[in-house]
């Protein structure tokens, strides 16, 4: 598995009057900073919802089968592409262990609480830029998650806190695109979110289908309705599927969380909707019509557009997957170099000022 993406600790910065009023070029290497932070807030945030849907989903596979630790945790790790750190600090896989690890462990860089906790620093440095309620709701979601913990607590009662803590999440998203303005900021925002969501649509797809799949043989038979039932609920995906298709497969569940083309957490939407922002920006005048991050990011779309699914899963899908995450690091490393790696952008001209 590809480890994820990650950030260094964000700059504190002062923000003057011109910066305060919007994304103006003849400020753009400083408000590149004001970009980054509002691009890794929303990516960290979505990466701690989906830590949740991780581990709540395990939950319930763990419920269901009446066994604590059945198998069904050690994938959680592998997700992550971080078992070596893992085995430096835990013996074995079970699930407080793991529920530990991804969710409360400061010491873990892409823990829920770390990513809260970062997503937190990079809204604080920006507070002017984004609605107070929007940080006032990520602020209370840390705190609830920090005075948690998961030694002394039952499946339940944590399966009950992984809940909240998505709604939590819905919360602080129904705000962010309720109460702010759709300019860079906001699609900054939404290309943040859309690019890591579509990283863990992907990274639990390809988990859950060696989990549950792990023959070859086994591709094109009927596959038991009540794990990949979770599976879909675990990216609220079931009643949208059960609209799509009737029974579930494994093609059909990977060509819809793959490149269905309307649901929410689908890679084919997410990279739609993050390439939309992008566009927007450019647009609004902050980067060259042609850069290295439109051009990847749309290559990338085109790709899941025109990708057979069957041939996919003949061919491998743990090999797609890998690929499909390198390419989308290579977007990320992209949008970085294109707007926020501020040595590169004092040599950059703007858009609007090649105009003048």
């Amino acid at each position: 598995m590809i480890p994820e993406t990650r950030l260094a600790q964000p700059e504190p910065f002062e923000f003057d009057s011109e910066s305060q009023a919007g994304f103006s070029p003849h400020s753009f290497t400083m408000l590149s900073r004001v970009a980054e932070s509002i691009y890794w807030m929303a990516r960290y945030v979505e990466r701690a919802e989906n830590i949740a849907r991780f581990i709540d989903v395990n939950i319930t596979f763990t419920l269901d089968a009446g066994d604590n630790d059945f198998g069904q945790w050690e994938p959680l790790i592998q997700i992550t592409g971080d078992e070596e750190y893992y085995a430096e600090y835990y013996k074995k896989h079970d699930h407080l262990s793991v529920i530990q690890f991804l969710a409360f462990d400061p010491k873990y860089v892409n823990s829920l609480i770390s990513s809260l906790n970062m997503a937190r620093e990079n809204a604080r440095t920006v507070r002017e830029a984004i609605p107070s309620e929007v940080w006032e709701q990520l602020n209370e979601l840390y705190h609830f998650v920090r005075g948690t913990e998961a030694s002394g607590t039952t499946l339940e009662g944590l399966a009950e806190f992984f809940q909240k803590v998505k709604q939590h999440s819905h919360l602080y998203s129904g705000l962010l695109d309720a109460t702010m303005s759709r300019g860079d900021g906001w699609h900054f925002a939404n290309m943040g979110r859309m690019i890591e969501r579509a990283d863990k649509t992907s990274r639990l797809l390809d988990v859950k289908y060696y989990t549950l799949l792990p023959k070859v043989s086994d591709v094109n038979t009927t596959i038991d309705d009540l794990q990949w039932s979770a599976l879909l609920r675990s990216v609220s995906g079931f009643e949208m599927y059960r609209k799509r298709f009737h029974a579930i497969t494994v093609q059909r569940v990977a060509e819809f969380l793959v490149r269905d083309p309307v649901f929410p957490r689908s890679c084919r939407f997410c990279l739609g909707q993050a390439l939309e922002s992008l566009r927007a920006i450019i647009e609004n005048g902050q980067a060259r019509e042609t850069n290295s991050a439109i051009e990847k990011l749309t290559a990338l779309k085109v790709h899941l557009d025109e990708l057979d699914m069957r041939n996919t899963i003949d061919c491998g899908m743990h090999e797609f997957i890998d690929d499909f995450q390198l390419r989308l690091n290579d977007v990320g490393a992209a949008i970085f170099e294109t707007y926020f790696d501020r040595a590169q952008l004092d040599l950059i001209p703007l858009v609007s000022e090649q105009s003048q």
